[in-house]
């Protein structure tokens, strides 16, 4: 993500790096840090599923199923600790677990945390199943799962639920209660962040910890990541979305560290805290112990599913295989030489694109592909902007964390497209805390006279800080002062919300993808309300946006 780590008042108190002691200085099986990673419970409860179950990655004759369990009291995330133990996993056609069509076991261990995944196969396309696991007695919850379409299908309509940008410490996680409460979802895309690495009160809050993550330093170690991993899988809104439908995940910088790229990151100093090729490894084994995702490719999340004749789903991984960002300013962001993708990600990328024989093909994009000028903004709404966006305060117009930041690459995806006549490229986005509509033209300084290329849906945050939240204004404020300057400097922008937390839905036909957006009343309350907010789609051909006035 964008150099966004810290409120303007945690700035003022400490220098870039913090001095606070790191996880270096506090070993994995400290009682605290540990204890704090999982809900009370009493020591005869053992083995346990604290950590709730998920699927991911569905295909149309599989799915993958994850759970944790805890199989003694001290086997806790991180620890090291607890016995190899057996675990069960079934799966049924119907929630009582009366027609069983799947069944197996897989064994836990203290080398991978505890996880484990079951990659089942043999289903049926299109279908709700339920699953669940047991261990020495103790059944875990049951959960809904659902397999993609037939690659063949003739398919009239999909739903997902988008999210992206989830900090712990800002807030409860409403979005993820109001999604599972749908029931109508065939899975739902987390586009990066599912996790924060920073210690407790250095990334914005309002200056208020709405609650503590675990371990309280900056998560450093593989024990670290696991703890943190850990504890957000004890939310009960997340726990509950995992348990209604598949996720289909892929990580931003936060799973490892601000503004990660391939060789280090800004929120990491070499030396002081460890090499960054182990901390990286050390993210990666936790993320993949943690998260239900099957890597194509091992040791990244980019891969490709596929949803009948609809739709394509090309998933990125914007971290592992880009140079490093550049000073804004710095002509170096149109270096040929640079990469965010890498090169064999870029290739796979555009073969898969001109390939493909669906109507839509989606990409899971953890930073905004759309150009992105500033404009002129005042002072007051300038300088949070630029905390927010990793920008300098004096107003350059560009933010190199993104694919403004590597043009040479964005230059040559949106160009493949045009020579191809690909068409229906709609490219859901994270990252940036503000929900914006987005045409993705060719030549952002001659458009709308130049063509657009795709069309990008991006979602806000989960909790993390956007603008309201930096200056400590009403939800809200910030948008209607903002908004008009933005579109003003970025024509293909049909609209942006610059203020408000929330989620995304995101309903394809053959005739259009439209994204439905949806806020919440206040991040810092656990029973916060969902209202819907604004629609656009893009309808079969086009490659523009247009706001609709209704939600699917």
């Amino acid at each position: 993500m964008t150099s966004r780590q810290r409120s303007a008042e945690s700035n003022s108190l400490s220098p870039r790096r913090r001095t606070v002691v790191k996880a270096a200085a506090a070993t994995a099986v400290l009682a605290a840090p540990l204890a704090a990673a999982l809900p009370a419970r009493a020591a005869d409860e053992a083995p346990a599923f604290l950590h709730g179950v998920a699927s991911g990655d569905p295909l149309p004759d599989g799915i993958l199923l994850w759970t944790r369990v805890t199989p003694t009291t001290e086997a806790v995330p991180g620890s090291g600790l607890g016995p190899d133990t057996e675990v069960g996993w079934v799966v049924a056609k119907d929630k009582a677990f009366t027609t069983v069509v799947a069944k197996g076991s897989v064994t836990a261990t203290a080398a991978s945390d505890h996880t484990v995944k079951a990659d089942v196969r043999g289903l049926t396309p299109a279908t709700d199943y339920w699953f669940r696991f047991s261990a020495g007695g103790t059944e875990s919850p049951a959960a809904r799962t659902r397999t993609a379409p037939a690659s063949d299908a003739a398919v009239a309509n999909l739903r997902f639920g988008v999210v992206s940008c989830a900090n712990w410490e800002a807030g409860y996680f409403s979005s993820y209660r109001h999604l599972a409460a749908r029931g109508d979802l065939d899975a739902w895309l987390h586009l990066g962040d599912y996790i924060y690495e920073y210690g407790s009160g250095e990334y914005g809050t309002r200056d208020t910890v709405v609650r503590q993550h675990a371990p309280a330093h900056e998560i450093l170690t593989l024990a670290d990541y696991r703890i943190r991993h850990g504890k957000y899988k004890t939310d009960p809104d997340l726990k509950a979305l995992h348990a209604v439908a598949p996720v289909v995940a892929i990580w931003d910088d936060h799973e490892f560290a601000n503004d990660a790229w391939s060789g280090g990151a800004e929120n990491h100093t070499e030396g002081t805290e460890g090499a960054w090729s182990a901390r990286q490894a050390a993210a990666k084994q936790a993320y993949f112990e943690w998260m239900p995702v099957r890597p194509a490719i091992a040791g990244t999340t980019y891969r490709r599913l596929r949803f009948g004749k609809l739709a394509d789903l090309s998933l990125l991984d914007l971290r592992s295989f880009r140079s490093q960002q550049v000073a804004v300013g710095n002509g170096s962001v149109d270096d040929p030489d640079r990469t965010l993708t890498g090169r064999a990600q870029l290739d796979w990328l555009k073969a898969g694109l001109k390939s493909s024989d669906t109507t839509w093909r989606l990409v899971g994009n953890s930073v905004m592909i759309s150009p992105f000028a500033i404009g002129s903004l005042s002072a007051d709404l300038l300088k949070p902007l630029a905390e927010l966006l990793g920008l300098p305060k004096e107003g350059l117009a560009l933010n190199t964390d993104q694919w403004d930041g590597y043009t040479d690459d964005r230059r040559e995806l949106l160009a493949h497209l045009r020579s191809h006549a690909i068409r229906n490229t709609v490219f859901l986005t994270g990252d940036i805390h503000m929900a914006w509509a987005n045409d993705v033209p060719v030549d952002a300084g001659t458009y709308p006279l130049s063509a657009s290329a795709a069309t990008e849906f991006v979602v806000t945050s989960v909790t993390s800080d956007n603008l309201d939240d930096l200056l400590k204004v009403p939800q809200g404020t910030v948008t209607a002062l903002a908004a008009p300057v933005i579109q003003v400097a970025n024509r293909h922008v049909h609209w942006v919300d610059t203020d408000r937390h929330g989620y995304g839905v995101l309903d394809i036909t053959a005739e259009r993808a439209q994204m439905d957006y949806y806020v919440l009343s206040d991040k810092t309350k656990a029973n916060a309300t969902s209202s819907w907010a604004r629609s656009y789609r893009t309808r079969t051909g086009t490659q523009k946006v247009e706001r609709t006035y209704t939600p699917v």
